[in-house]
């Protein structure tokens, strides 16, 4: 097998199959140029997983092989990588095997670190610990909700980037109403404890969130790092980043947003920034150092939410800027930092905020994005799935 590309995509997810769709869309002659290389056997819709963590979706819903997504023209090496050699324009796999490429797309997502909270991984899915973070584990969240019928319902958003920032609160509030619905709320007390110092980073935003919180009653603690989960003691330890205390909170049932980062093989290599993220332009998604590699998804270092609205904004921009590189014309491209979270509040309720780098609001619809609705609910559970996969990953939309 000839392991030299064209053009050479890491990262089979969101970002690396959506950028595959669009390029051999647009230059047909690319076909059999392309690879993408990732190990995985399964491609997941992960923004599902909020609504199987309170029972109003099937997780199998959200997986797909991940073969019959590959786009056509595209080659396939299911391998992991190792390291990136940029000043010879080749990457190390797994196996030690080489792949050389002219052109190079980073888009390998998130590494979740759920050994950072100390106790937190042998505890997953057991002793009403719970993660809608994890395929294996997200139907334990939705059993514990289901059984739960009093004590402190513990929330956690760690110091970390994390995918969608607004799912460590979503499945707060879906909790909270399905308690609400059962008859038992009164019986609960429910904490957030948040490492942000804020619930939500957008003014118009956080203002209706906040509403929401006070409405619920919710315990919402900021600046508070979950550290820490001793299971069998039901303790949970906090670390308040002002004062640098330490303080246990007691806990019945814990949903743990655990620990995220660029994954290992990005972080150590020479393209990543002193944080260990992917280091790219980011208006032109072009790497700050090499001209021939862009990159785009959750292991950029972009100053925005990481979310697959982000990407689908994101993928036109590397497509664009690429072609152009390839035809010696500087980057004309640019992303101006949008993304969007859908905030489900409740069953049948969601606030859908979309802004870009300046932190303010760039809605997409002509009604008030900041009101709970009906509408936004049933577009975030049955239509953004079927963009996705009929969509965006085909590179259509």
């Amino acid at each position: 097998m000839d392991n030299s590309f064209k053009i050479v995509i890491v990262g089979g997810g969101s970002g690396g199959i959506t950028v595959a769709s669009r390029l051999l869309r647009k230059m047909h002659s690319l076909a059999g140029k392309v690879a993408i290389i990732d190990p995985a056997t399964k491609h997941y819709y992960q923004p599902l997983w909020t609504l199987v963590g309170g029972g109003a979706s099937k997780k199998e819903q959200s997986e797909r092989e991940m073969a019959s997504l590959i786009p056509q023209g595209a080659t396939w090496i299911q391998q992991g990588v190792t390291h990136f050699y940029p000043d010879t324009n080749q990457i190390q796999l797994a196996d030690g095997s080489f792949v050389r490429y002219e052109y190079l797309v980073v888009s390998a997502g998130l590494e979740i670190n759920w050994g950072a909270i100390k106790g937190l991984e042998e505890a997953l899915g057991t002793k009403n610990v719970c993660s809608n973070y994890s395929y294996q584990h997200v139907d334990y969240t939705w059993e514990t909700i289901r059984n739960f019928k009093s004590g402190t319902a513990l929330f956690t958003h760690p110091a970390s980037p994390v995918k969608c920032g607004g799912a460590p609160q979503k499945i707060m509030y879906l909790a909270d109403d399905y308690f609400s619905k059962s008859g038992v709320r009164h019986n609960i007390d429910i904490i957030f404890g948040s490492a942000n110092p804020a619930i939500f980073d957008v003014a118009k935003y956080r203002s209706a969130l906040e509403k929401v919180i006070e409405r619920k009653n919710i315990d919402a603690r900021f600046c508070y790092n979950l550290i820490e989960i001793k299971a069998d003691e039901k303790v949970a330890i906090f670390e308040d980043l002002n004062t640098g205390e330490k303080e246990e909170v007691h806990y019945d049932m814990i949903h743990v947003t655990p620990y995220m980062s660029a994954p290992k093989f990005v972080a150590k290599s020479p393209l990543a920034d002193g944080t260990g993220w992917l280091e790219v332009d980011i208006h032109t998604l072009q790497h700050k150092k090499y001209e021939n590699v862009f990159g785009l998804g959750d292991n950029a270092n972009l100053p925005t939410s990481k979310t697959g609205a982000a990407i689908r904004k994101q993928a036109p921009v590397v497509v664009e800027n690429l072609l152009a590189c390839m035809r010696n014309q500087p980057p004309k491209s640019m992303y101006d930092g949008y993304t969007s979270c859908p905030i489900v509040t409740g069953y049948n309720k969601l606030i859908l905020a979309e802004f870009d780098y300046s932190k303010e609001p760039v809605e997409s619809l002509p009604i008030d994005q900041g009101m709970e609705r009906t509408s936004m609910y049933i577009l975030k559970k049955d239509l953004l799935p079927i963009m996705y996969w009929n969509g965006m990953l085909k590179g259509t939309m």
